[in-house]
Order: C-alpha cells, then structure tokens, then sequence
C-alpha cells in the first residue's frame, strides 16, 4: 500500500509546475471562502470588469487611449443598469407586493379544493393530515410570524448603507481595473512563482472559455426572460414581469432552476383559471420556451464553453453552490471546466515515459 501511494505521489507530483498550480489553486480557493464576504466588492468588480475588457480592447484598437474607453464603456454600462433598474424593479416591486397581499385568498382556495379532494378521496388525504395541513398554514400567516418576518425586512434594509458603499466603490474598482490592466497583472506576478508555465497554460485554455460562459449566460438571462415574460403578459397571466424575471433568472442552476420556477407559475395560473383550457395553453407555451432554451439556445450559447456530462454539471453547482452561495451557483459551469483543465493539464510521469519509451 505504502509502495502504491509512494508511486502514485511521484507520478503526479514530480513536476515542480504541477506543485505551483496546486498550491495557487489552493491558496485561491482558501482566500475566496474565508475572505469572499470581505473581498465581496472586489470580486464583483473582477467579474464586472472582466465582461466590460471586450469592448474596452477593441476601442483601443481604433486609437483610443484606454483611459477614454474604460470611462466610455463603464459610463453606458452604468446608464443601462439605471434605466434596468428604475423601468424593471419598481414593476416587480409591486407584482411581489401584490402577490404577497393576495397569498391567503389563494391559500383558502387552494385549501377549499383540498377539502373537496379529500371529501372525495379519503384514501390519500385524511382529516387529521388536513387539520395538520391547516395549523401548520395558520402559524405561519400569524401576527407573530408576520412582525418576525417584518424584523427580518427592516434587518435586510439596514443593510441598504452597505449596498449604497458597494454602488460607489464598485464602479472605481471597475474603472481602475479596466485603466490600469496590464499593470495591475504585471504587479500581482510579484507573488506568484517563476514556475508557472503549467498554470499559465491553464489559464489561457479557460480564459475565453470563462467569457463565452459568462456573456451566454447573460444572453440566456435577457432572452428567456423577456421571451416568457412576452407570452405571460399576452396569457394574461398576473404577477407576468415577476415570473418572467424568475424565469430569466432560473437559468443560472442549470437543470434545477427551470424545475423550482415551474412550481409557482403552475400554482398562479392554476388559482387565476383552474384546470381550464388557458391554464394547458399556459404550461404548454412554457414548456415549449424550456425546450427551445435547452435545445437551441444553450447548444448555440454555449457549444464551445461547456463540454461537461449533466451529472457533473448538477454535482458542481451543488458543491460550489454550497460554498459560495449565489455566485457559486452562477460560475459552478466554469469551475467545473477549470478543474476538467486542471486534470487535463496536470503531467503524467508514466505517460510521458511511456510515450518515450515507444519513440525509441
């Protein structure tokens, strides 16, 4: 046993470079998940800037100094977010709100025809589980809950002096990265080795792999969304721009996110018409939207940035999903490609005596 993992070390840690990459893709992985809500507004403006450097590349290529472009491009990204969030976010606003205020005239519907299902069939629904049912529903819609639940509201708003800070430190980071580029790189070089032949390598096969990733999956966002939102507000379905984003939304959990969103589209249309022929047109013209973004769109997104099988696609959004929350589930997919890059990459000893062996 002691001989096999003797072997085994020397086989795939010989090489100096292969012992470079592992540890700065150990001392990156430690730094994000003890220092990601410290380092959060640096990491958005990373990530901000890394989208923004396409066009700011291409403006210095016509002349333009790259001080001009970084202000052009980050001046029209933040214009766009404004208009995004002054036309979009007060709409949803209110549709959550509403929807929240009409939530226990649901619950009794769908309660009443709980009642009558279970009237009829005893069998699969019986009194106690129903009584049960209903004052696990009552605790929940109490005044106690609902001045907990204000609690938590007026907590998350105590929050907004933070969300305020990050609205102006953000844009000056994505400002200083997209100006100072190539000297910001040429300074951290100072802390990483000399032997990083093996890393480099790595990152240039996952650097335009990790922006196709990224500028897909917010072109997947945009057109899913607006598409269902369309077809909703057309359905006449209510609460339409809020289950349009949602939809949107769900596509940043590949495979679950469509099956978690479905659940509250069904149950609105379901207590707007019942099981009636708007209600089959409704489900029918989502499921034909999820086909065509999981049979056109993501092939056509996404054909060169995502070479993985759906059940390593589903174990990495739930393990880095499961680490960094939100932005773990977003770049789950190219984490993934990274550590597919990094096996692919790493050096084999007895590969590269092997095919020695067979030149001579």
């Amino acid at each position: 046993m002691l001989e096999f993992l003797t072997d085994w070390y020397k086989t795939r840690f010989s090489d100096p470079q292969a012992i470079t990459l592992m540890f700065i893709i150990i001392g990156i992985g430690l730094a994000l998940y003890f220092g990601s809500g410290l380092l959060a507004p640096l990491l958005v403006a990373l990530v901000l800037a890394f989208l923004l450097e396409w066009p700011v590349a291409q403006m210095s290529r016509l002349g333009i100094s790259r001080t001009m472009a970084a202000s052009i491009v980050l001046v029209v990204f933040l214009g766009l977010m404004i208009i995004l969030m002054f036309g979009l976010v007060p709409s949803i606003w209110r549709q959550g709100v509403s929807l929240v205020t009409d939530l226990p005239s649901m619950i009794d519907k769908g309660m009443l025809i709980v009642r009558e299902f279970s009237a009829d069939y005893p069998q699969f629904v019986s009194a106690p589980q129903l009584d049960s049912m209903m004052e696990e529903i009552n605790k929940m819609l109490d005044t106690q809950h609902l001045i907990d639940l204000g609690k938590q509201i007026l907590g998350y708003s105590a929050s907004l002096l933070v969300l305020m800070v990050y609205a102006i430190l953000v844009p000056l980071l994505v400002f200083f990265f997209l100006k100072d580029k190539a000297f910001l790189l040429n300074g951290s070089k100072r802390f990483f080795p000399t032997n990083r032949g093996l890393a480099r390598k790595v990152w240039f096969e996952m650097d335009q792999q990790i922006f196709n990733y990224i500028r897909g999956k917010v072109i997947e966002i945009v057109i899913v969304g607006v598409a269902s939102y369309i077809f909703f507000a057309i359905m006449g379905l209510r609460y339409s721009a809020l289950l349009g984003v949602l939809t949107g939304l769900s596509v940043l959990i590949p495979y679950v996110g469509a099956t978690l969103v479905t659940l509250p589209i069904a149950l609105v249309a379901f207590f707007q018409w019942g099981f009636s022929a708007e209600f089959g047109y409704l489900m029918l013209g989502y499921g034909i939207i999820q086909a065509l973004d999981g049979n056109v769109l993501v092939p056509l997104l996404f054909s060169d940035a995502v070479d993985l099988h759906p059940v390593v696609i589903i174990a990495a959004v739930l393990v880095f999903g499961g680490l960094w929350g939100v932005w773990g589930v977003f770049f789950a997919i190219p984490l993934a490609s990274l550590v597919k890059a990094v096996i692919n990459a790493w050096p084999n000893n007895q590969e590269q005596q092997q095919i020695k062996f067979d030149s001579e």
